[in-house]
């Protein structure tokens, strides 16, 4: 059996269904974790899904391979992603494996693993490919069994989150899964709930489940307007990720409602560590310096966020895609319920509306992340080629992912995606002639490179 090696990807891996991800390629995937659990020395993995169509027959074959490595797999069934990570805090084993697609399209899915409490990254995840490719798989006899956890991940909310008044929310699922989820748990902390898209289906009929892109948060602002909300939240399919739309129907992209998380963080934690993509505003680092903490700039990806996060200690962490992750009062896993629950705690303790809360928070003129098509298979070479020619005179060049480029009045970022096939392009500044000067400099040298480039600016 032939194997993809491109779904083997920097944090996950994710591929097509019955194309370059079937159910004989996940068996062989849930043998290889199987495996590679037990030379780590665990016996015991919990397994889960999102709510995508093909999630059943994929993750029955995750289980039967991990089984067959001589594992055992406790299936939790149909839930978001934070909330396996959750189990893995409460129940007997620290290692979980989560068939999601996250918010890529329907046609895809895959794989997230976490490993006695460590998410797989890179070379950990290349090295499941290659236990299968040189066929290093234990054969074993192991059991299924299963277990609920929503109940209990909710109750553990509930017991340490109280809000100081009522809230009137809108909340948009996206027809992901947080709809199994999500307005249970709204309502139950008190909040007037207002519910978009909350039936589960794999078919995304409504709009792509990824609060990152504007357009698939209209339905959110002209709810929260219609009914004169006090905050909109958006779920991505497998809810890792908060989108945030205020009173008056503006977003607040992730990394300016980072400064929010971390001025409270920081306010019961001085000193404390906070840590960030590269893609995020300039801002976020003079805010955390401002209170008191210490700003730490990431690799973009969710498990390099983890990663850097128990490198540092840090409490709080967060990427501009919207994955937050609280180690302060929580477990330090990303995840789009919890945020949007800490988001609310914030705003019911403050007499101002969230529009007012954030209109005293500093910012800039910049743009949302934007998307340079490319082939998979060709856009980390072009990158490189990039990063060697490129020439930004008077710039500050930070290559820690990508190259972002500061200049005292704004910034541009161009890194390759990890789940997708496009290059990742981001620009600040502190009015449009200088963000149009540095988008233009941009502009030059990728030109030079090819001249034949989509650009999205």
């Amino acid at each position: 059996m032939k194997i993809d090696s491109t779904i083997f990807r920097a944090y996950d891996i994710r591929g097509i269904v019955n194309k370059t991800l079937t159910p004989e390629v996940v068996e062989k995937i849930g043998q290889a974790i199987g495996t590679e659990a037990r030379a780590r020395g665990e016996s015991t993995l919990l397994i889960a899904r999102d709510g995508r169509i093909s999630g059943p027959l994929l993750l029955a074959a995750l289980s039967k391979g991990i089984i067959k490595s001589g594992c055992n797999a406790i299936n939790l069934g149909a839930m978001p992603s934070p909330v396996l990570y959750f189990a893995t805090h409460v129940l007997k084993t620290h290692s979980g494996v989560m068939v999601t697609g996250s918010h890529n399209p329907p046609e895809y899915n895959g794989i997230k693993v976490v490993l006695k409490g460590v998410t797989l990254v890179e070379d950990e995840i290349k090295a499941l490919y290659d236990r299968i490719v040189n066929n290093e798989l234990d054969i074993g006899v192991g059991e299924e069994s299963h277990s609920e956890i929503i109940d209990q991940y909710i109750k553990n909310i509930l017991n340490h989150i109280k809000l100081n008044k009522k809230l009137k929310i809108v909340i948009d699922c996206g027809n992901g899964i947080g709809g199994a989820v999500a307005p249970q748990l709204f309502k139950a902390l008190g909040c007037d709930v207002t519910e978009l898209f909350s039936e589960v289906d794999g078919h995304f009929p409504n709009h792509p489940a990824d609060p990152s892109v504007e357009a698939n948060m209209q339905d959110l602002i002209n709810k929260v307007k219609k009914v004169g909300a006090d905050v909109g939240l958006a779920f991505d399919g497998d809810v890792d990720r908060l989108g945030v739309v205020t009173n008056k129907g503006d977003i607040i992209w992730p990394d300016r409602y980072l400064i929010l998380f971390a001025e409270d963080v920081l306010s019961r934690n001085p000193g404390a560590t906070v840590v960030y993509d590269v893609k995020c505003t300039r801002h976020l680092r003079e805010e955390i310096l401002r209170h008191g903490g210490k700003p730490v700039m990431s690799r973009t990806g969710h498990s390099f966020i983890k990663a850097k996060m128990q490198e540092t200690g840090a409490l709080l962490g967060g990427e501009m895609s919207g994955h937050v992750f609280f180690k302060e009062r929580w477990y330090g896993f990303d995840d789009g319920i919890y945020a949007g629950v800490r988001l609310l705690e914030i705003l019911a303790k403050r007499t101002k509306t969230l529009a007012e809360i954030f209109d005293a928070i500093p910012t800039s003129i910049n743009t949302p992340e934007l998307k340079l098509p490319i082939d998979d298979d060709k856009k980390f070479a072009f990158m490189d080629r990039f990063m060697k020619d490129a020439k930004f005179s008077g710039g500050t060049l930070t290559t820690l992912d990508g190259l972002r480029v500061d200049y005292p009045d704004g910034w541009g970022l161009i890194r390759p995606s990890n789940t997708t096939p496009y290059l990742i392009l981001r620009f600040e500044a502190k009015n449009k002639i200088e963000l149009k000067r540095i988008q233009d400099l941009f502009r030059q040298e990728l030109i030079k490179l090819d001249d034949g480039l989509e650009l999205p600016f």
